[in-house]
């Protein structure tokens, strides 16, 4: 008996061993091809094609179209899952990939009926650029074709990739779209609402859009709120009888991303330094793709392109970086690129659509989308009224493939020139050039509201008409005084200029504060300075409520709060690893503005029932701290008779909160709860051991939101740059989550080790480590 159990273990096994070596030939089967000679149709010569140690990509060319070519047969390689993802979320395509649980994201992206708009104003995208794009398309197809299996996520998901069309390159840029602004313009119905309801003195604390940390490039900073008198605003009255309902939540992750610039004047030999980080989602493996792309072009300085950075597999250009002349970097500019109008529901323009949601294992669902002349129907109002929604990402133009100039531009003019009529989602654009001088600017597609429009209001189309877009005559700053510029997502300009432009949703200026007092700290920088900037940690905006907190705590006779005495003795002024002051204070800040959130939002929650929107209230630092200042009482939410109860309050939930992890305080660090989970996107949809092989190892890490260093689990830099136009060779680089998307490659998660560690990596790539050529066809 014995025996025959030891011979069905070995059979067992066997089988075992037999079917992980058939998954592996077949995961295998999908790696790129690195090294040799192969075969690509359309080629006017051979493409050498040299990936470094961490899988960085030099691509030397005869032209831009063979470049092109090239490109997309390495991005399809590499990421071709990935490059698939991006379409189909900008389309609302998703379901026919993932099934039934992606049908709710694709209802949504499909209301705006993104890919039919492309097809029937493709010309605004392409321009000049067909042949590029067209090149870019087939090279895409080709390099999937000649993967000996189809990519690995295909094969767990039971599907076939479909081939890359042109108008796909324009959907993936239309996904950043959807990823950097509000395609549901959420926040401004969510005021909207709150302004019929509300008392005019509580509505303009909770759109006070400033606060003491403002550190805009021209103009004053708001400063913080002026509380109004009883008389004006008795909130405590006002909520008698009220219900205050919040929902307990952890600050979620934000905006996080900076650029900044110093001009030659503050430098040894005259360069300008551009520093450029970008915070997205992280994932495995990143977003962007790094590249060096050189090819002779009669159009480019000295006749010959030679552009470096980070390009966006999808499409066929360097999104951010340099190319001997000119360095350039974006952060996202929330101005307010959406507008709702109220339309009668008998409007002449409406006209009715039926989008096909096709899913994978199910049946298709047909979704009815009812359009007007100002846009979809994404609401319908208790009298019967309409609210259509008209925004940028909608409009013929949205992505323009001239950004793509940017690689042959030879200055700070010739940079302007091209950003003038570049389509990419509304950014701000930080420039550097060879001749140590620095720019501002907004680029990309923004409204251009006539009169009777207003950035803010639901317009009224009797008095505003649908509005075209513009990408000249943007707001700039160049050459300035002080030699130094930087944006971090917050409020730059005022005045008319800020009227014009709208607030999508300014960042609290804390970060941009630190930054520009970074700056003005010295007066010669390098690389490694600015970099050091990038990598600042430094919690001074939360100082002062660790401060409070200990305030509150300190002589306490309350065993809960006693206990978080003992654990907040220390404050080493980071959002460091090992910090549990870092932690307490950040979680005890979280609750007490929860709590006033609540209470301010209470009388329009109560007014609107089920149409309330809780609006995003990023500057509500702005009005809470006033308030902690100065305990007015009329301010004071109910049930508490003081501010003083309240703080109390705020850290006995947080002792509570952090008990519920373990009993010992001092071990409920910053880094137990700013640990990465960075993983491929397939693996949310597979068993939980197989993340150990799709997600980059979870680390404790330093940084945070309001400080230059934007650290969450899944959110944080996306890459980081620091380099001088002109001096490429001393530039660095960071690049999280690696150059592959298939986790058996040599490049899976390569460099992500030096992004966790702030070691710079070289801006230009290396030794080849693989060469490959890619030649016509004999």
């Amino acid at each position: 008996m014995r025996r025959w159990i030891r011979r069905l273990l070995w059979l067992v096994l066997g089988l075992v061993m037999v079917v992980a070596g058939g998954a592996t030939w077949l995961l295998r089967g999908s790696l790129p091809v690195l090294a040799g000679e192969q075969s690509l149709a359309g080629l006017s010569a051979p493409v050498q094609i040299e990936r470094d140690e961490l899988g960085v990509v030099t691509l030397q060319a005869a032209n831009e179209i063979d470049a092109a070519r090239a490109l997309g047969y390495v991005h399809a390689q590499e990421r071709y899952f990935e490059m698939d993802l991006m379409r189909r979320s900008a389309a609302g395509e998703l379901a026919a990939l993932f099934g039934p649980q992606a049908l709710p994201l694709d209802r949504q992206a499909r209301m705006h009926r993104l890919r039919a708009r492309v097809r029937e104003h493709l010309s605004a995208s392409v321009g000049n650029h067909q042949a590029a794009l067209e090149a870019y398309r087939d090279g895409v197809n080709a390099g999937l074709a000649d993967l000996h299996v189809r990519p690995w996520p295909y094969l767990l998901l039971r599907q076939a990739p479909e081939p890359w069309q042109v108008e796909d390159s324009v959907l993936a840029g239309l996904a950043m779209y959807a990823d950097l602004q509000d395609g549901r313009n959420q926040d401004e119905l969510a005021r909207a609402r709150l302004r019929e309801v509300m008392p005019a003195p509580l509505m303009a604390l909770l759109d006070h859009d400033g606060s003491r940390w403002d550190a805009p490039l021209s103009g004053e900073a708001r400063g913080d709120a002026v509380l109004p008198d009883a008389a004006t605003l008795d909130l405590r009255g006002l909520l008698a009888g009220t219900p205050i309902s919040g929902v307990r939540r952890d600050e979620p992750d934000v905006v996080g991303s900076n650029n900044y610039a110093v001009a030659g004047a503050l430098t040894a030999d005259g360069r300008a330094i551009l520093a450029d980080d970008m915070h997205l989602g992280l994932r495995a493996p990143n977003i962007w793709f790094r590249a060096r792309l050189r090819y002779p072009d009669a159009a480019a300085p000295a006749g010959r392109v030679d552009v470096a950075g980070f390009t966006l597999p999808g499409l066929p250009a360097v999104i951010v970086g340099s190319n001997g002349h000119i360095a350039w970097g974006f952060t996202n500019a929330y101005i307010d690129t959406a507008d709702f109008a109220r339309i009668a529901a008998d409007d002449p323009s409406l006209r009715q659509h039926r989008e096909t949601l096709k899913v994978a294992g199910g049946e298709s669902e047909v979704l009815e989308v009812r359009e007007s002349a100002w846009g979809p129907v994404l609401h319908e109002e208790a009298d019967g009224s309409l609210l259509a929604l008209r925004w940028t990402a909608q409009l013929p133009g949205a992505v323009s493939m001239d950004f793509a100039g940017m690689a042959r531009a030879a200055d700070l003019d010739a940079a302007q020139a091209v950003a003038d009529r570049a389509g990419v989602p509304a950014q701000n654009l930080m420039l550097a050039d060879r001749h140590g001088r620095i720019g501002w600017r907004i680029i990309g597609p923004r409204p251009d509201r006539g009169p009777g429009c207003a950035p803010a209001a639901i317009a009224d189309p009797a008095a505003c008409a649908p509005w075209p877009l513009r990408k000249d005559a943007a707001p700039a700053l160049v050459n300035p005084p002080e030699h130094r510029l930087w944006t971090a997502n917050n409020r730059l300009v005022d005045g008319e200029t800020l009227e014009q432009l709208g607030n999508g949703g300014y960042d609290l200026g804390a970060r941009a504060a630190q930054i520009r007092d970074g700056l003005r700290a010295r007066d010669r920088f390098t690389e490694a300075e600015l970099l050091a900037i990038q990598l600042d940690d430094r919690a001074l905006f939360l100082e002062r409520w660790w401060k409070l907190l200990r305030q509150t705590i300190e002589h306490s006779d309350d065993p809960a709060l006693q206990r978080l005495e003992a654990a907040t003795r220390h404050w080493d002024g980071h959002a460091s690893v090992e910090s549990v002051s870092y932690r307490v204070a950040r979680g005890f800040r979280g609750l007490t503005l929860d709590t006033i959130e609540a209470a301010l939002l209470a009388p329009g929650r109560a007014a609107l029932g089920d149409d309330f929107i809780a609006p995003r209230l990023s500057q509500l630092e702005g009005v809470v701290w006033p308030m902690i200042e100065q305990h007015p009482l009329h301010l004071l939410p109910p049930p508490f008779t003081s501010w003083d109860e309240l703080l109390a309050d705020s850290a006995r939930r947080l002792e509570a909160d952090l008990g519920k992890q373990g009993t010992d305080l001092s071990q409920r660090t910053w880094g137990e709860r700013n640990t990465t989970a960075i993983c491929h996107p397939v693996s949310r949809a597979l068993p939980r051991f197989t993340q150990r092989w799709l997600c980059a190892p979870a680390r404790a890490l330093p940084g945070d939101s309001n400080m230059p260093r934007v650290q969450g689990p899944a959110f944080g830099a996306s890459q980081r740059m620091v380099v001088s136009p002109g001096h490429e060779a001393d530039g660095v680089v960071h690049m999280p989550g690696g150059q592959s998307g298939h986790p058996l490659s040599p490049f899976w998660t390569a460099g992500h080790r030096d992004w966790e560690e702030g070691r710079p990596s070289p801006f230009l790539p290396g030794p080849a480590r693989y060469t490959l050529v890619l030649a016509p066809p004999r």
